[in-house]
This record gives C-alpha cells, structure tokens and sequence, in this order.
C-alpha cells in the first residue's frame, strides 16, 4: 500500500512539474510575443491583446493552483485557455493558412496531463476545431481578415514555428526524454533488486535445507542409539517426512524458478529414496507413475509431499511381505474446476482387515494423512479392495497471493 502510495506521488510530482513548466514557458512566450507584435511586426489589433491576456490568466492560473492545489482543475483550465487562445490568434492570422494554428497539436499534450480522459476529449475537440476553421475559411473566406500585414507575415510564421517548436522540444520533448531516462533507470533498479532478492530467498531456501538435513541426521543417530524398535520406527517416519520437505528447498535452491518446483520430478526423487531405504529392503517393489507436466507452489507442494510419503511409507511397510511382489501406482489429474486436483495412490498388497476411517483411526501416519488433505482444501478417502489399498485425494492448490 505504501508502495503504491509512493508511486502515485512520484507521479503525481512529475506531471505538476511538466504543467507548470509549461504555464510559466507559454505565458512568458506570449508576452514576448505580444511585444514583438506590436513594436516589430505592426500587429495592433486582436493578436497582442489575446496573447497579453492569456499570459495574464494563466499567471493568475498558477497562482490559484498554489492556493488550491488541485492539479486537474489547472490542467484543464490551461487546457481550455490554450485551445479558445489558439483559435482566436489563428483566425485572425490567416485561418487554416495561419502558421500558428500548429500550436494546436502541441496543446494537446497539455490535456493529457489532467486526466485520459479529458485528453481524449480535447483531441477530439482540437480535431473538430481544425475542420472547422477549414470549412469557414473554404466557405466564404471573408469571414478571415487577417490582421498579419503582408510585410510581417514571413516574421510571423517564423515566430510561431519557433513558439511551437519550443513548447514541443523544450517542455514536452524533454520532460519525455527525462521520464524514458528515469524509468529505464528504475528498471535497472528494480531488475537489481528482484536479482537481489531472488539470490536471497535461494540462499534461504539452502540453509533451510541443510538445516532440515540436519535435523534428518540426527534422527537417524537417534534411532541407531536405540534398542527399542517401536521407537527407531517413530524416529524413522519423522526423519522421512523432515527429508520430504528438505526435498523441496532443494529444488527451489537449484531451479529457476524459485516459487514453484516440478512436482513429477519431485515425486520421483521421493518415492525412489523410500524404496531404497531401510523399510523396502529385502520387498521388491515397482513404482508406477503417472504425473503430467505440472508447476505447484511450496505451499501445496509440502503438505502433498508429506501425504505421499505417508501412503506410500505405508504400503512400503504394511502392504507387502518378502515373498510377494508389490506395485504402487500414483495418478495426478487436473480436473475441470481451476486449480482442482485429484491424486490415486494405491498399491496391490494386502489391505487392511477392515474399511479405513481416516476420521477415526487412531494411526499418526492415517490421521497425519487426514490432517494434510484438510490444509490442501481437500477430502481424502481410504479404500479397501480386494487388489489393496487405495486413498483418493481431491485437493486445490493453494495460492496465499489469493
């Protein structure tokens, strides 16, 4: 938000900056003009009063927008001013012959500075006028008195070019030159910063998995401390499901991409370290998988990891015995919701005796499993077939941007 709010203001700065820049150039000008009217090019009548008194309003525009502070009402009373100003010296210079009716399409720039859409309807407007004044002067080209004496009309052609050549080069050329400057040197910034933080959040990513390695570690020389075996088993699942996640970190350490990993790549690499660990020794057992090509975020991939390894830790250890030998088959499917997934697990052991309750089972691993599909947004569900075991999971990816 606050972001946002600095943008905004810088903004919001650089367009005061131009509109004022302007006022203060064009009312200047005009006096200017007005002089060389009336002392060098014997200009009397309409033109240096018109250009004086513009210059006199638009000062006095500027000094109410210092009161008020309201930029659109400046930008569109500049706007308005400029366009009635232009009109009136370019009908009496010669109409659609005038060399100062040019300075209409410099003015509407001005009109973009308030808003869009004002800019559009000044364009419009200036685009109307210009026929307008067309039509007038190809109807009855009386109605055109040009108050230019035919001596003073090469000087005043000159002077117009050079006003509009000005307001065009000097204010919006260059103000256009110094924002293209500035926002190429925020792009560099910016791609600096993200470069900045992205080596960052890899670096954390590393330490987070040699820390969860760490962690793994020591389980492991825990359990080999151990002569009891029920807790070398606790200790062996715990280390499992520290690895699952330290997995995980790995593949965003090592990847592009540092907010989302390949997740078949994923399951590959886990599922392959659970069959040749210590708990699928002396089982043969063969992994069939069917994983499309699919992106997930840390937050859907951790949780989904730890389920994996708690099904298929579980088909590992109580679905099979030495003598059979035993396939696990993973299917992940996108279904016609977005963001709506469905994942099979399921293995041809030997099942359990009865129907599986993952509400009430009293199993770490099975109400772990029912825990995991709760925070994926999802249901699961245990199946006991006459071929094994079976869970079905129908789970949504998480997005924390949403």
């Amino acid at each position: 938000m606050v972001k946002g709010s600095k943008i905004d203001t810088f903004r919001l700065g650089n367009k005061t900056s131009l509109l004022l820049k302007f006022n203060y150039s064009s009312s200047l000008l005009s006096f200017v003009f007005a002089l060389l009217c009336i002392f060098l090019l014997d200009i009397k009548e309409t033109i240096p009063f018109v250009f004086i008194l513009y210059a006199t309003l638009n000062g006095i525009n500027v000094w109410a927008f210092n009161r008020h502070g309201n930029l659109t009402t400046m930008a569109i009373y500049t706007s308005v001013l400029s366009w009635i100003s232009t009109i009136v010296i370019s009908l009496c210079s010669g109409g659609i012959q005038s060399p100062f009716l040019f300075v209409l399409s410099i003015i509407v720039l001005a009109g973009y500075v308030s808003t869009k859409l004002f800019g559009t309807i000044y364009l419009y407007s200036i685009t109307a006028t210009i026929f307008i004044i067309f039509f007038i002067d190809y109807l009855s080209s009386d109605v055109m008195q040009n108050e230019v004496p035919e001596a003073s009309r090469d000087l005043f052609s000159l002077f117009s070019m050079l006003f509009a050549v000005y307001l065009l080069g000097y204010i919006f050329g260059k103000n256009l030159l110094e924002t293209h400057h500035n926002l190429y040197r925020s792009k560099n910034e910016i791609e600096n910063r993200i470069e900045e933080k992205e080596t960052l959040l890899k670096e954390v990513h590393h330490r987070v998995k040699n820390n969860l390695q760490t962690v793994s570690s020591l389980l492991n020389l825990q359990a080999r401390n151990s002569k009891n075996e029920k807790i070398k088993d606790l200790l062996k699942g715990s280390q499992n499901r520290v690895l699952s996640m330290a997995m995980i970190h790995e593949m965003l350490y090592l990847n592009q991409n540092i907010s989302k990993i390949d997740f078949r790549s994923y399951v590959e690499q886990l599922t392959e370290y659970l069959l040749n660990s210590a708990i699928s020794k002396n089982k043969k057992i063969t992994l069939e998988l069917n994983i499309p090509e699919l992106q997930l975020g840390i937050d859907t991939a951790i949780p989904l990891g730890l389920l994996i390894n708690e099904t298929v830790t579980n088909s590992i250890k109580y679905g099979f015995t030495e003598e059979n030998d035993g396939i696990i088959t993973i299917i992940l499917e996108k279904l016609e919701k977005p963001n709506l997934y469905k994942l099979s697990i399921s293995d041809n052991g030997i099942g359990f005796k009865e129907q599986i309750d993952l509400k009430e089972i009293k199993s770490l691993g099975l109400k772990l499993i029912h825990n995991l599909a709760r925070q994926l947004h999802g249901s699961i569900r245990g199946l006991n077939t006459v071929s094994g075991t079976s869970y079905i999971l129908t789970f949504k990816e998480i997005d924390k941007k949403g």
